[in-house]
């Protein structure tokens, strides 16, 4: 046993006191109670057995979820100590358990980097399960704890001999916490496919023993493999990843990035495994470089005058930039921003030296990108003209507002909702039924454009699109500017059949390349209109899936009549304001980023050029259709 392992005891363990209100409170601890808060739960537990990875110490976590519902992380690592804290007289077990802010995570010592630094994380699980157990393997014992509701049944005991080592955590969802507690297996394989990645050789396995699922992440490439991933829907420019690692004052670096042939950027970054979805330090040091890096391989070899801009040379650019450091600052308790100034400085002397190097040796794969990147000026520059042509046109960006929307009388952005309506149909039904105190209108009554496929300077000349831009109010892509949006429920309202599926993922694309801003501050929704009308005796009761229309006809009982609706346009505007308007029993769903790579991924797949990744995704989810429309 090395040193290092040696140190790692009860005496490591750092108390700083007091679990309270966790069950009370439990959104403040991982944010909402919700199917995102329930999936954090696996998150804090996993946490823990990827830093041992972290520290050389485990090669294999192995995740299950169980047929009562309950969810099992097994690794190889060390095992949680369970010798008796000097300071607190307890199994130092038992305090990792059922303490707030005790770890080994504090003195720096026993883990040198973290991803979970607040040492919140298992504790909270344990608090908000109706029970969690725990076995641990170390010294040729099993020892074992069982919980109810965070509070241990008994002491610390061992329970048999093992000639392994690792720790085994079973928990169980408080189904009076949580709104629900059914986890979803895609959720939970797209994150530990993510970690697996971001840790070179660790091996994750995800088993669903309800449906017999199952999936192993190892990947020997790490980040270049990430990238390589992410680029599959996509047509790359050059064959390989460029890759950069450096270790330096205890910070390491990895980046791994690939331009392709579209024209978004795919930068993902990452502080100790954290997916900083709103960037920081790390990203100002890798932007600031690549800029500089282009710019003055274009001087150098006189290949063109032109000053390119940031964005210019990201365009197309799919990048993933890891860093792991001992003493992370984050801006916020959501971890999404990294504010540690000497990262950026580091990573920026890293990019720049390796980048240079790289083009200077590689004139090929240069010209390439050089080529790309003075593409994308040019089309930023026509994309400003086609802006400022669409503001005479249309007053994009004046004020004004454009013909098709019937706005509301509300002019705090806070208390007022626009709902974007597909055909005129439904757009009349929806100006009939409204409240026009709060609730605007705007029906699309053209072709949406997809935009994955398309540059800023033909989105401006699709009209939807620039109605849509001039009716939220903020602008778009880099000048979008969340403070000026005019409505914070922006509700996407189209019929429950293929063609309004397909105008809602066209909107929801446009929404998540060029006014990204929207989904992350919550103020985009889609609505949820019934699928069903159920009518006995002139009154009417609505159901929004089949087995809610099944159900309800048997409590209804005999002499009903039962409508599917296809369309929005099929129910009057009473109708509409009963079952999608009114805000008192509406059903809708907002939407948000849980995973930027995933969803970055899912929109190249789904709305991208190439055909081969789309056509692999529709059989593979073939058999989870239902009521499709055709």
């Amino acid at each position: 046993m090395s040193e290092v392992e040696q140190q790692y005891n009860a005496e490591n363990i750092t108390v700083l006191k007091g679990l309270e209100a966790v069950r009370r409170r439990a959104s403040m601890y991982i944010g909402d109670v919700g199917v995102r808060g329930l999936h954090h739960l696996i998150e804090e537990v996993v946490a823990n057995s990827v830093d041992e990875a972290l520290m050389g110490y485990a090669k294999k976590i192995i995740l299950t979820i169980n047929k009562d519902g309950s969810i099992t992380v097994q690794d190889d690592g060390r095992g949680i100590p369970v010798d008796i804290h000097p300071e607190e007289g307890k199994s130092a077990l038992e305090l990792v358990m059922t303490v707030l802010h005790a770890g080994g995570k504090f003195d720096k010592k026993s883990y040198k980097v973290s991803g979970g630094l607040h040492g919140v994380g298992v504790s909270c699980v344990n608090a908000l399960s109706t029970w969690l157990e725990v076995k641990v393997m170390r010294d040729g014992k099993v020892h074992y704890q069982k919980y109810n509701e965070g509070k241990p049944l008994a002491d610390v005991k061992v329970i048999g001999d093992s000639n392994r080592r690792g720790t085994i955590v079973t928990f169980l969802p408080d189904k009076t916490i949580f709104e629900v507690t059914e986890f979803d297996y895609d959720t939970i394989a797209n994150r530990l496919r993510e970690l697996a990645f971001l840790n070179k050789g660790l091996s994750i396995d995800i088993i669903d023993e309800r449906t017999d699922k199952r999936n192993t992440f190892e990947y020997s490439g790490g980040i270049i493999a990430f990238v390589k991933h992410l680029n599959k829907a996509k047509n790359p420019i050059h064959p390989e990843p460029l890759y950069f690692s450096k270790e330096q004052e205890n910070i390491g670096v990895e980046i791994a990035m690939q331009y392709n042939e579209g024209y978004n950027e795919a930068v993902h970054s990452f502080v100790n495994n954290i997916n900083t979805v709103e960037h920081g330090t790390h990203y100002s040091g890798f932007v600031t470089a690549l800029t500089r890096a282009i710019n003055d391989y274009l001087k150098k070899n006189k290949v063109s005058d032109e000053k390119l801009t940031g964005p210019d040379t990201r365009e197309g650019l799919t990048a993933i930039i890891s860093v792991k450091i001992p003493n992370p600052q984050f801006e916020g308790q959501t971890k999404t921003k990294l504010g540690n100034s000497e990262v950026k400085g580091l990573v920026d002397s890293i990019v720049y030296d390796t980048l240079s190097k790289f083009l200077e040796e590689n004139p090929p794969i240069a010209k390439t990108i050089m080529g790309k990147c003075l593409q994308a000026a040019k089309a930023r520059e026509a994309a400003q003209k086609a802006r400022e042509l669409t503001r005479r046109k249309s007053a994009l960006d004046s004020g004004s507002l454009p013909g098709k929307l019937a706005d509301c009388q509300e002019r705090d952005p806070a208390q007022a909702e626009m709902f974007i309506v597909e055909g005129d149909s439904a757009g009349g039904s929806c100006l009939g039924g409204r409240d026009r105190k709060y609730q605007a209108i705007l029906p699309l009554r053209g072709k949406v454009l997809n935009v994955e496929k398309a540059r800023l300077e033909n989105i401006f000349k699709n009209n939807e699109i620039t109605t849509i831009i001039a009716a939220i109010g903020a602008n778009v892509g880099q000048e979008f500017d969340p403070a000026r949006v005019r409505y914070h429920k922006i509700i996407i309202m189209t019929d429950a059949d293929v063609d309004g599926a397909h105008i809602s993922c066209l909107l929801l694309t446009f929404f998540y390349r060029y006014m990204r801003a929207l989904i992350e501050k919550g103020y985009l929704y889609l609505a949820n209109p019934p699928l069903y009308k159920i009518t006995k005796e002139k009154k009417n009761y609505y159901a929004y899936s089949d087995a809610e229309k099944e159900k309800m006809v048997l409590e209804i009982g005999d002499g009903t009549t039962i409508q599917r609706y296809k369309g929005l346009g099929e129910m009057n505007a009473e109708q509409l304001w009963e079952t999608t308007l009114d805000k008192t029993r509406r059903k809708l769903e907002r939407i948000t980023i849980q995973d930027a790579a995933e969803a970055d991924e899912m929109f190249s797949v789904l709305m991208g050029e190439e055909v081969g990744p789309r056509r692999d995704f529709i059989m593979e989810h073939a058999k989870d259709v239902k009521n499709l429309d055709i």
